[in-house]
């Protein structure tokens, strides 16, 4: 044997010893614990052709508020009407309501006869007057031949007459005189202007 291969020998011993060592073995597996979840990653991963955008929060305009309309009232307008039989059917026809007439003017103050002195002389001859001194407190008032005057006890104190007569100067004559003078013959005779005086149209 060579002396080379004398040298070998020992290194190859140890070389097997070193081989025949016991290795470590891995821990056994614990059944029953589940295995560690895999890390997710912290970007999506990519795919080819798809493009992820990522979510932007916005914020929430709130709606409007509703707006309502005001539409003016219409009142229905009510036309009356009269109903009309016959012995041919019945006919209803818009009544239309009288339109009133415009009051009469009242009789304009006397230019002449009679005066208001002619007037207090012919009643101090009646004997429904008081026996006073009056004076004029209204008047005379003229319409064609009539007049109209109001008088009082001088001072006043008492309440007013009213004197319609008719004529002038001679033929001056007394029609009626007291607190209401809307007799029938007022009525029926004396003009417009005179009766809207002593009637109140």
């Amino acid at each position: 044997m060579s002396p080379r291969t004398r040298r070998l020998l020992p290194a190859t011993g140890l070389l097997l010893l070193a081989g025949c060592v016991a290795q470590p073995q891995a821990a056994p597996a614990l059944t029953g614990v589940p295995a560690p979840p895999a890390s997710v990653p912290a970007v999506a991963p990519s795919l080819p052709g798809v493009t992820f955008v990522p979510l932007t929060p916005t914020a929430t305009t709130p709606a409007p508020a509703p707006t309502f309309t005001t539409y003016p009232t219409v009142v229905p307008t009510v036309v009356p009407t009269t109903t009309t039989t016959t012995a041919t059917g019945t006919t209803t026809t818009p009544t239309t309501s009288p339109t009133p007439s415009p009051t009469p003017s009242q009789a304009k103050k006397c230019t002449g006869a009679p005066t208001g002195r002619q007037i207090l002389t012919l009643l101090k001859d009646n004997p429904a007057v008081p026996d006073a001194e009056l004076e004029v407190a209204g008047g005379p008032f003229c319409g064609g031949a009539w007049s109209y005057t109001t008088v009082q006890l001088k001072g006043g104190g008492a309440e007013a007459l009213s004197v319609v007569t008719t004529g002038k100067g001679t033929t001056l004559a007394l029609v009626t005189a007291g607190t209401d003078v809307c007799n029938p013959r007022v009525k029926a005779e004396a003009p417009v202007g005179i009766r809207v005086l002593a009637c109140g149209y």
